[in-house]
């Protein structure tokens, strides 16, 4: 296949074989997408329960947004890396079935929560259990579908994310309202409604990994012709990778490499626990920045280590700067959309004043089919506008950050309920369709063997910048304003951060990707 000599006109040659897609990759992807369905309604339904668990529990906006991202988003983060790598080496199928099964049970779980602790602990195993999806998926999907079709499979799966996030909502308002009503006493086992909504959507999860263990796992590289057989053993990678990455074995994974990687390692735990001192007393929540240190801290030594331990990686994704600069610019799209998705509920229910099966049924049904409709145009553009330049698809990632702006901002100063409920659609809308994009980026620029650990990388942009920032940030600023409002407008810092950054991406994407098997090669591959 030629390659293309110009990082922002060349079009990409018709290189890329027209292979037709069998109809098990089409089941086996419709399976994966249910997958995410109920991966976002575990997720995101605590958007919805949010009023209620605040006044049961007595807590605060800041520890509201710390439930939904902080607790989940580190620990999907951190865990993230390791299951990645399992991804990279072992039985996709077995690992994705395994975490679902986890979550699901954490969520459950989560409805037996007493306290603002054991429901942290709660949200900490649903993180650890749905990081297993993505890598996995991302993985299979780019085995099952050739390259030029990548984007729209994955966003066909990553609509799921946004059906499961209106689900919950539909779901959530639906069961706390009536489980309340029918026992405003004496519930069974004393169970408040929102309890028993965590409870209901948990368990059909555990049936449903019965299924995905059904699923047939495909050859890895197959579509690309670089087909890679499986490691003699699978597991060493992930027990090195969850030493290099959970503190305090990181030490260890730091002294291999000398008194200079031990010493530059502590010298980034000081600089990384300073911060998360200074902002823990800035704004008086320890759990938050304590958590966000736990986590930057970790990736910091992961990624500082990862060099020695394996060096092709190291240099295709944290030394190459289209890499970063395409996860982080996404990062600030998800820092956005995460927020804006999780705090519309409580907009609708406290300043607006609407009963939370209304505010589930006009925000779930309307931002689910937004996002879908979002995502799959966006994933279809993504591959169009590729075909005619080569980082075409790094427009519709900036698409999605600038045109999501107005409506958030209008999501959050409106007193109108009508308008409330059609710019939420919009943000959806706009919002959702940068997803596909960013991740079919992230996949072109590794090797097959690598797209599990690219794709957790890529998920730590989404988490600890979006996730685990964006809802806390609007919570925090709601509880030293007074002001949900206020609060959610903050979240518009991202668009001319994400705009920098999303411009040296596209003008450094072309060449990381014409280069990738070389600058493998340099760095020691044998492919």
């Amino acid at each position: 296949m030629s390659q293309p000599t110009s990082a922002e006109t060349t079009n990409i040659p018709a290189g890329e074989e027209e292979t037709k897609v069998p109809a098990y990759s089409w089941y086996a992807l419709s399976i994966l997408v249910v997958i995410y369905v109920l991966n976002f309604v575990d997720r995101n339904i605590i958007s919805i329960l949010a009023e209620d668990i605040k006044a049961d529990l007595g807590l605060r906006d800041d520890q509201i947004g710390f439930l939904y991202g902080t607790a989940f988003g580190v620990f999907y983060a951190l865990f993230g890396i390791p299951l990645g790598k399992l991804a990279d080496s072992w039985h996709r199928v077995r690992l994705m079935t395994a975490g679902l099964a986890i979550w699901s049970a954490f969520t459950a779980l989560s409805g037996f929560a007493k306290s603002f602790a054991t429901l942290s602990v709660a949200r900490i195993g649903v993180g650890v259990g749905e990081a297993t999806a993505s890598p996995s998926a991302y993985s299979l999907i780019s085995d099952w579908f050739p390259k030029k079709m990548r984007a729209t499979a994955l966003a066909i799966y990553s609509s799921g994310l946004y059906i499961g996030g209106g689900v919950s909502l539909l779901i959530g308002g639906a069961i706390v309202e009536n489980w309340n009503e029918a026992y405003p006493v004496d519930a069974p086992l004393g169970l408040a409604g929102w309890q028993a909504a965590f409870i209901i959507v948990g368990l059909p999860g555990l049936l449903l990994a019965l299924l995905v263990f059904t699923l047939r796992e495909p050859l890895r590289g197959q579509s690309e012709g670089i087909v890679t057989p499986p490691p003699k053993d699978p597991f060493r990678g992930f027990f090195r990778e969850l030493v290099a990455v959970i503190p305090p074995f990181t030490l260890i994974g730091a002294a291999q490499g000398g008194a200079r990687g031990l010493a530059i390692n502590l010298a980034g735990a000081l600089a990384i626990g300073s911060i998360a001192w200074l902002m823990a007393d800035f704004t008086g929540n320890a759990q938050q920045w304590g958590a966000v240190g736990i986590g930057y801290y970790a990736i910091f030594s992961w990624a500082t280590t990862l060099k020695s331990r394996d060096e092709p990686t190291f240099r295709l994704i944290w030394g190459t700067p289209a890499f970063l600069t395409t996860i982080l610019g996404y990062g600030m799209v998800a820092f956005m959309s995460y927020a804006a998705s999780f705090w519309a509920a409580p907009y609708a229910i406290r300043i607006l004043g609407e009963a939370p099966s209304t505010a589930g049924w006009w925000i779930g049904g309307p931002g689910a089919l937004g996002g879908f409709l979002g995502v799959i145009m966006g994933g279809w553009m993504a591959d169009f506008l590729r075909k005619r330049l080569a980082a075409g698809r790094l427009i519709v990632v900036a698409f999605g950050l600038v045109g999501a702006a107005p409506f958030l901002y209008v999501m959050f100063t409106t007193q109108d309920t009508t308008t409330f409920y059609i710019v939420a659609f919009l943000q959806s809308l706009f919002g959702s369709s940068a997803l596909g994009a960013a991740a079919a980026t992230s996949q072109d620029l590794v090797l097959p063997r690598m797209r599990g650990t690219a794709t957790a990388t890529f998920f730590l942009s989404t988490t600890l910048v979006g996730l685990a920032l964006g809802p806390y940030m609007a919570g925090q600023v709601s509880t030293m304003s007074g002001s949900l409002s206020t609060g959610g407008l903050s979240l518009l810092i991202a668009v001319p951060i994400g705009l920098l950054l999303l411009l040296v991406a596209y003008r450094t994407v072309p060449k990381a990707e014409q280069t990738v098997i070389e600058r493998a090669r340099a760095a020691g591959e044998e492919v």
